[in-house]
């Protein structure tokens, strides 16, 4: 049996004593990371937000097998947050709309969860009516037609099914009673929520797809309700990503256990807290990236030249050479010698490779 199908679903019970010190420290790690990003510029928390929003939207998708481009993510979310990053490139339906369920996620946190916001979620992920080649029920909760609704990771001809959901005729009923929880003050921590609403909604997957992207999006949220901030400096779908196996696993075990749920909260627990100590490296990136922009403060450095660099700091993929540049910047190729020439005269970018064709450029390193 599911524990769906057990007599006291979902009245789920945990050992506090085993969670309560691991709790503890993930608080006092979510207040010391808002209390440091609290104390940098404006500008600095933009940035910090860009990046922790962009790698979220990016992950999630991966956690599904799917590839977003990260230029068109970071533009879209930059966009819809009014933040310039100079040119921004065009962003397909579909980003967008990962975009947009996120966004609405976690900017209006403390709005009431409900049957129609949700739905505006899964028909964001869906404009085209599709999933991959397959036309699916969009904004609304699954039906008879989509059949047995199971859970399954791997790839096609090698699934692994962890464990199928309830039956479509009570998912009506499941879900009001899971916005209804959802929606209620209760005496429980709000991290704690999170993760009980995570597996709480995965378990009864309402929708034909997309239920793991919205999951996530429902983490979020409440975990937004926990920092009281709309502001994203840590990213659990990126964690999530890394640890994708251990995800799965602890989902099937917990799925076919029984409705006590202490080793889902304490795997819960801890990739928060692995998500946490890695924003470590998101903030590192962002300081990095103002101290050379400030470097720059004293350079002759035109648009082409800007939107180059900022692509450089993003972690530009692969080598930059001449005809890189020539095509992102839609300019030929003398004029994006001319571009890089100036930047190396400049001491802003350094010559490597043997000459020719194969001659590339880095940028310089700066105390």
């Amino acid at each position: 049996m599911y524990i769906h199908q057990k007599s006291h679903w979902p009245d789920f019970t945990w050992d506090n004593s085993k969670i309560v010190g691991l709790l503890g420290s993930v608080r006092h790690k979510q207040g010391f990371l808002l209390g440091r990003m609290q104390n940098l510029g404006f500008s600095l928390r933009e940035e910090a937000v860009l990046q922790t929003l962009t790698q979220d939207v990016i992950k999630t998708s991966e956690i599904e097998g799917e590839v977003l481009n990260p230029d068109q993510v970071r533009s879209s979310l930059a966009r819809r947050l009014g933040m310039d990053i100079g040119a921004l490139a065009p962003a397909d339906r579909h980003v967008d709309g990962v975009v947009d369920m996120l966004l609405n996620a976690t900017q209006h946190f403390d709005h009431p969860l409900s049957e129609e916001r949700l739905c505006g979620w899964h028909a964001a992920l869906f404009p085209t009516g599709r999933s991959g080649m397959y036309k699916i029920a969009v904004g609304k909760w699954r039906d008879q037609k989509a059949g047995p609704m199971q859970v399954v990771s791997g790839a096609i001809g090698k699934e692994k099914i962890h464990f199928e959901a309830p039956s479509w005729e009570k998912v009506p009923e499941e879900m009001t009673r899971f916005i209804g929880w959802f929606n209620e003050l209760q005496e429980l921590d709000p991290v704690i929520k999170s993760a009980i609403a995570h597996l709480w909604f995965v378990t009864i997957h309402p929708f034909e797809d997309g239920n793991g992207r919205i999951a996530r999006a429902i983490t979020d949220l409440q975990l937004s309700r926990a920092d009281k901030s709309p502001q994203r400096f840590y990213s659990m779908s990126a964690q999530i990503q890394l640890e994708r196996k251990h995800y799965y696993d602890i989902l099937e075990k917990t799925q076919k256990g029984n409705l006590d749920i202490t080793e889902w909260l304490l795997w819960f627990l801890y990739c928060l807290e692995r998500a946490l100590t890695a924003t470590d490296k998101t903030l590192n990136a962002v300081l990095s990236k103002a101290r050379y922009w400030d470097f720059l403060a004293t350079k002759n450095i035109n648009e082409r030249q800007k939107l180059m660099i900022n692509m450089m700091l993003d972690g530009f993929e692969g080598k930059l050479n001449t005809s890189k540049w020539a095509k992102i910047t839609k300019v030929s190729n003398d004029t994006a010698l001319r571009d890089i020439l100036d930047l190396v005269e400049q001491n802003v970018l350094v010559k490597e490779g043997a000459g020719g064709r194969s001659t590339s450029y880095r940028l310089v390193e700066i105390a």
